[in-house]
């Protein structure tokens, strides 16, 4: 299946991007007439026939439009520290989005090693992903924000009624405050929210893991300490795991 992005919706028409259309005249060798599928990237694919076929703008007729198209039944944010290697987060941007993500945060932490993250690539990537996967709706990639920032930003997101659950996941642990495996922890979290769309929210720590202090303020915030496993995982490959546990629980 062909998958098409337009991010310029006019009505009962549409056109597609300046790429996309390149790819759809001139590489695939559509014409006018032809039935094509095309994404907005906010949720609804449309079915369309192109009316004109010059490869720097492709024009179709919206002949049915599919709200929440292959969408999941739950809102994914991912708070992950880049890694030092910035094609290792590339990568996890990558696979997220096939997995199911709806929010990408690149959060800088105490120990991480990136202290600068540009999102152009990222966003660029999601787009790619996103069509190859089938998906409408598109993750957002959000400016960097500082862990301790992100944190207290998501203070007011409180469990229950709201169904915002929000989990750190790291390699350390106190009495006090005993990991749990996300899958477990996500299952009891869902049996106490009624939400009909819950919104979860999972930090991944930089290479150096969390800082105490950095943990406890996120406990005192409302997040839950998880662990992914037994091995130990880089902080890219803790990202997938931790989108593709929550994707497989649904």
């Amino acid at each position: 299946m062909e998958i098409f992005y337009s991010d310029n919706i006019m009505g009962t028409s549409l056109a597609l991007t300046v790429e996309d259309s390149l790819h759809c005249a001139r590489v695939l060798r559509h014409r006018s007439g032809d039935a094509i599928n095309v994404v907005d990237g906010e949720g609804t694919m449309y079915e369309c026939r192109i009316t004109n076929d010059n490869p720097r703008l492709v024009v179709a007729d919206i002949i049915a439009a599919h709200e929440l198209w292959n969408s999941h039944p739950y809102r994914l944010t991912m708070a992950v520290c880049p890694t030092k290697n910035n094609d290792r987060y590339e990568w996890f941007v990558e696979k997220a989005t096939e997995v199911g993500v709806d929010r990408i945060v690149p959060v800088i932490g105490g120990r991480s090693e990136r202290k600068v993250y540009k999102t152009d690539r990222a966003r660029k990537i999601v787009l790619s992903a996103a069509k190859q996967s089938l998906k409408a709706l598109f993750p957002q990639v959000e400016e960097p924000l500082g862990v301790k920032e992100f944190i207290e930003a998501s203070a007011g997101e409180a469990d229950g009624g709201a169904g915002a659950l929000k989990f750190i996941a790291c390699c350390f642990e106190d009495a006090d405050h005993p990991r749990t495996s996300l899958s477990d922890a996500v299952r009891q979290a869902l049996a106490k929210t009624k939400a009909a769309l819950p919104r979860i929210t999972v930090m991944i720590g930089p290479e150096g893991d969390f800082s105490e202090e950095e943990l406890h303020l996120a406990i005192e915030r409302g997040f839950i300490p998880v662990h992914l496993g037994a091995s130990r995982l880089r902080t890219e490959t803790a990202a997938v795991v931790a989108a593709t546990q929550i994707y497989s629980l649904f």
